[in-house]
């Protein structure tokens, strides 16, 4: 294992600082020193949670500035080059995408606010709930686009998901995009074809069964869960099946393997006019719009065909 830092809280009281010295010296026998640092407890806590908060705070940041590039014609990639050169920022981070998941954000960022409430800081509170408030909305921006392009509605339509982990090389579905994305697309009646070379069947349809951090709860785990019907979602292998007959392909995991796709076989199995909506700017989209795709992405200058709508 390799540690960034090892943080360790304790009292401020002899015997506490005498726990803190003796846990520092455990982590020192494969720890370089100087990444071992020791704080009092508030000062632990606060720091995990402000480093993840402080992580989602730039995605989010980011995916604020997407919205403002498609409006303006600016591109988000260029924008996040030429603010990652500032060594103040560095580059890490600041891809615009259909928004972040996983287990530690939103829960460290809602810890967070639920400490400001309790010490009577509600502008601190609020200022760090709009990370995540900007979070849901770039999902429901995503999802919107993708229905007004296609004629404002998706009903019975197919549509093929490439990618439901929150990341890419995991299979870890928590908080992933791709539930309120899919949950989305499936209220306004679409048929959702989905396919990620790491999570099984079962666990796309629990995840999109379950109600909010339920993943976090066993004790309730799957009580009350909706039943999602083969109807509704099926699974597939591979990505050129779940294309077959689709009228739209949503990018929601940045997988390496879908930069190598066949798309000229993908568009020529889909239903026309065939849309591709990446969630995570992945694709080579001038290449995509030569073979005849109707291209999104986030944050990047919009294909005629989608302007206005």
């Amino acid at each position: 294992l390799e540690f960034r830092r090892v943080l360790i809280g304790g009292r401020t009281t002899p015997s506490g600082q005498k726990a803190l010295d003796t846990l520092a010296s455990v982590y020192e026998q494969w720890v370089p020193k100087e990444r071992v640092i020791k704080s009092n407890l508030w000062s632990a806590e606060l720091s995990k949670l402000a480093a993840n908060a402080m992580l989602a705070q730039r995605v989010s940041s980011m995916n604020s500035l997407s919205a403002l590039c498609e409006e303006t014609g600016a591109d988000v990639s260029q924008v996040a080059f030429a603010i990652g050169k500032d060594s103040r920022i560095g580059p890490k981070f600041l891809n615009a995408s259909v928004g972040f998941g996983g287990s530690c954000f939103q829960k460290d960022i809602l810890n967070l606010v639920y400490i400001c409430e309790q010490q009577g800081l509600p502008e601190v509170a609020e200022y760090w709930r709009q990370v995540i408030t900007i979070n849901d909305w770039q999902k429901q921006r995503f999802v919107k686009r993708m229905v007004n392009a296609m004629f404002n509605t998706v009903q019975n339509k197919r549509i093929a998901v490439l990618g439901f982990a929150f990341k890419k090389d995991t299979g870890d579905t928590r908080e992933t995009p791709a539930i309120d994305v899919c949950r989305a697309l499936l209220t306004e009646g679409a048929k959702l074809c989905i396919y990620d070379p790491k999570v099984s069947d079962q666990q796309i349809r629990s995840e999109l069964s379950l109600g909010k951090f339920e993943w976090d709860h066993p004790n309730s785990y799957g009580k009350g869960a909706a039943t999602i019907s083969s109807d509704q979602v099926s699974c597939v292998a591979d990505a050129i099946a779940a294309a077959d007959g689709a009228h739209a392909v949503a990018v929601l995991t940045e997988w390496d393997e879908f930069k190598t796709i066949d798309f000229q076989r993908m568009y020529n199995c889909m239903t026309k006019p065939a849309y591709i909506f990446d969630g995570r700017n992945l694709l080579d989209h001038a290449a995509l719009s030569k073979i005849g795709f109707t291209v999104f992405a986030l944050g990047k200058p919009l294909d005629p065909f989608l302007v206005n709508k």
